[in-house]
């Protein structure tokens, strides 16, 4: 009588990746066809200001645009850490789990700096410089997470990727923060220099230490 062996297979374990990106890009159609006008400008962050400008007030932060796009910045970086974790074997780049940790985490962290920052900002008094300085921040990282979203895609669904380019995507999202950055400290120099000890104190306690000590946490972990 012939023995029939069941064997346990795993099936579908990129498919809550596969959602997730269909997701995001579901967003981002929703909102080109919403915020068409809007949306055009945002695409065109990388050699036009003309976006900042328009939609400089502080209440940009909480609308459905710039939400949208957060929720898909921070699935961006998670995958992106998560495939850096599984370079260097600290986690599986398919595992669900762990994706739900980085992402709580990462979710965490910038929800966390931003509210410390609106406290620190009415303690010192400097609540329409913080409003304009963190949407400026957030719009630039925002189209850094949109412009990660197909790359990420790429590194995910392949096996072989070259370290070479898995360090050159890392040097040009860190060149990219540090320019944006730049651009925004450009751009508000006059409020700085008006509130200087201030700007100096939120620069050391919230732009410095956070990712610090987020690395520090990481290198110890």
């Amino acid at each position: 009588m012939t023995e029939l062996v069941l064997n346990v297979r795993a099936v579908g374990g990129r498919d809550w990746a596969t959602i997730l990106f269909v997701v995001c890009f579901g967003l981002i159609a929703i909102n080109r066809a919403v915020f068409e006008t809007r949306f055009a400008e945002f695409i065109k962050l990388a050699v036009s200001d003309k976006y900042t400008k328009i939609y400089k007030d502080g209440g940009n932060l909480l609308s459905w645009f710039t939400i949208s796009f957060f929720f898909i910045q921070v699935i961006s970086f998670t995958f992106l850490l998560q495939f850096l974790l599984h370079y260097f074997k600290l986690a599986e780049k398919t595992s669900w789990i762990s994706f739900i940790q980085l992402f709580t985490l990462i979710a965490v962290f910038i929800l966390a700096k931003y509210l410390i920052e609106k406290i620190i900002a009415t303690s010192f008094n400097i609540e329409e410089f913080n409003e304009q300085f963190n949407l400026h921040k957030v719009n630039y990282r925002t189209y850094i997470g949109l412009l990660l979203l197909p790359v990420n895609i790429i590194l995910f669904y392949n096996d072989d990727i070259h370290p070479y380019v898995l360090y050159g995507i890392i040097a040009i999202i860190v060149a990219a923060s540090i320019i944006s950055y730049l651009l925004s400290l450009r751009l508000y120099q006059n409020l700085i220099l008006g509130k200087l000890f201030y700007f100096i104190l939120y620069l050391c306690a919230l732009e410095i230490a956070p990712y610090y000590f987020m690395y520090y946490w990481f290198t110890k972990s």
